[in-house]
């Protein structure tokens, strides 16, 4: 696995570290004292919810109820205030546009002493944050009311896998029923996705496990969709903005999403929407979380568009005008998107600099993307090839998901691998049987052949 991940490392190009130069930039701007821009907001109980091992922190949440509404005050780290359109941290954040997850190590977006460090909403210390103010209606409709760059002091670091009801503020949980409930109201079929992860067992052999979105997490990211879509609506609003953007699905996706579903012998009656039949599956059955893995994998692709008068943005997994601004520790265009609502939110003009990032943004996010996809797509088949070595002979049971000009694509079950067979005369939904004949973890690949 170390020796496959390196190779997957140098054939996407992906730096892990930093030049001298760009280095030396971030301690100088991590060391910047915070000045008259910022309101005093560390007497509001702010926490954040992340995984227990993270320490680049984007976000912090305080909540109180007005009437029926919800407001959420959501503290996102202020990555403005360190890096500059066009200054050394910025052109090189344009090279990467994200950070790049693998099992081993991550390439980050920004240097460690920005990133886990001066920028993260660590707790008992003050930090630099750009503070959205949401309205949450009991239908779930989200309102931007307000933005402002203020210091605060998160009170705790709340794990998803360690996180108590108690440990929450009051409006947590149903804030999470509320967007939800618009969700379904716009018939958004937005899904979450599980980890996948490899582990070694005890024998020496490896295994490749699914683990389950926690509720926790799914509450928490109730959050951030409540604050990008009141975003998206303000910046649409005011003729600007760099908005996430997703064509609907095809027919043939949702068919093969059937097959897949039925490969996993999980019931998918014909009138239950995508979205509804998601949020029906056990999180604790690893059928779910395999199933999930292929709506990833047959999603169609996302990208991001400027403001167009002709052409309004729309984004088909959650249904509505979309914009991402709560993670710019970890995505470059985040940061020119909340300095866009900044302006907007407080009736000034949006900068320059930041209207002309908008039309360079979609080109440098599609690279990082891109180069992010296929570093996370080669290490998923370096995971099956090291899972399945060893293996060679053996029978599997398949389903067939979709048809190619050489063949088809069968998902197996278990373990959870897509994989190209020839075979003729079969229809996407048919039950096969193959055997695995070639696994290869050097090459990333694994062959396999049908037998019936």
């Amino acid at each position: 696995m170390a020796v496959g991940l390196d190779g997957i490392r140098a054939d996407c190009d992906i730096q892990e570290a930093f030049s001298g130069e760009v280095s030396a930039a971030a301690h100088a701007a991590a060391a910047k004292p915070l000045g008259g821009d910022h309101v005093d907001r560390t007497r509001r109980p702010f926490v954040t919810l992340d995984p227990a091992s993270s320490i680049d922190l984007d976000q912090a949440f305080s909540l109180e109820m007005a009437g029926d509404e919800i407001i959420l005050h959501y503290a996102i780290a202020d990555v403005g205030w360190f890096v500059q359109p066009g200054d050394l941290l910025d052109t090189e954040a344009f090279e990467r546009a994200v950070t790049v997850y693998l099992p081993d190590h991550r390439a980050t977006l920004y240097p460690t002493e920005l990133s886990e460090g001066a920028a993260s909403l660590l707790p008992e210390v003050d930090r630099p944050a750009v503070v959205f103010t949401v309205r949450v209606g009991s239908d779930g409709v989200t309102v931007l009311d307000g933005v402002e760059r203020a210091i605060v002091r998160s009170r705790a670091k709340l794990a998803y896998d360690t996180v108590t009801r108690e440990d929450l503020p009051d409006g947590f949980e149903e804030l999470h029923r509320r967007i939800e409930f618009a969700e379904d109201a716009r018939s958004a079929p937005r899904v979450e996705f599980p980890e996948q992860e490899i582990d070694r067992i005890d024998d020496g052999r490896y295994v490749l496990r699914f683990r389950p979105r926690l509720v926790s997490e799914e509450q928490n990211a109730a959050m951030s969709l409540a604050t990008n879509l009141a975003v998206a609506a303000a910046l649409y609003g005011a003729g600007t903005g760099l908005f996430r953007v997703m064509p609907d699905v095809d027919e043939r996706q949702f068919r093969r999403l059937r097959h897949s579903a039925r490969a996993f012998g999980l019931e998918w009656p014909k009138d239950v929407p995508l979205s509804t039949f998601e949020r029906s599956l056990p999180r604790s059955d690893p059928r779910t979380s395999a199933f999930l893995l292929a709506v990833r994998r047959s999603a169609g692709g996302a990208s991001y568009a400027p403001f167009d008068s002709d052409q309004p943005p729309w984004h088909s997994a959650v249904a509505a005008t979309y914009a991402q601004a709560t993670a710019p520790l970890r995505r470059l265009q985040d940061r020119y998107v909340i300095e866009a609502a900044l302006a907007v939110a407080n009736d000034r003009p949006v900068p320059d600099e930041i209207q002309a990032g908008f039309e360079r943004l979609p080109h440098a996010m599609s690279r990082g993307d891109q180069r992010a996809n296929r570093a996370e797509r080669e290490a998923l088949e370096l995971a099956e090839a090291v899972v399945l070595a060893g293996r060679e002979g053996e029978i599997f049971d398949a389903v067939v998901v979709d048809e190619h000009d050489r063949g088809v694509e069968v998902q197996i079950s278990e373990p959870a691998v897509l994989a190209r067979v020839a075979a003729r005369r079969v229809d996407p939904g048919d039950d096969l049987r193959v055997r695995l004949v070639t696994a290869d973890p050097e090459r990333r690949f694994v062959e396999f052949v049908r037998v019936s």
